[in-house]
């Protein structure tokens, strides 16, 4: 069964730091890019960061760059994102989604339908 699963979610103080990591299972990620998305009640589902299947290439949402650092270890399958720096506008379900990196998917990185295979989720909170 394939499988992505999001951990390292919390609640955490604005300022603060959490990492999140994304775990494969049931496939190899070697082949796969990643995507973080987030989405807040009542908004759209947005993208946050992506990185390509060497780790090679990595995209950041403008309202991340400079926080927020995406990484991968294609030897534990695991991917993660490290946010450093949150404000209570980070406070979303962050959700991590595969997607063959082939063909044109980095130019459209954001476009969450491209995706073939998603987390659960896992939620951040930022407050005082």
């Amino acid at each position: 069964q394939l499988q992505l699963v999001e951990s390292g979610g919390g609640l955490v103080q604005p300022g603060g730091s959490l990492r999140l990591s994304c775990a494969a299972s049931g496939f190899t990620l070697d082949y796969y890019a990643i995507g973080w998305f987030r989405q807040a009640p009542g908004k759209e589902r947005e993208g946050v960061s992506c990185i390509s299947s060497k780790g090679f290439s990595t995209k950041y949402a403008d309202s991340v760059k400079g926080r927020f650092t995406i990484s991968r270890d294609n030897a534990k399958n695991t991917v993660y994102l490290q946010m450093n720096s949150l404000k209570p506008e980070d406070t979303a379900v962050y959700y991590c989604a595969a997607v063959p990196d082939r063909g044109s998917w980095f130019a459209t990185w954001s476009n969450f339908l491209q995706y073939n295979y998603w987390g659960q989720g896992t939620q951040v909170t930022v407050s005082s």
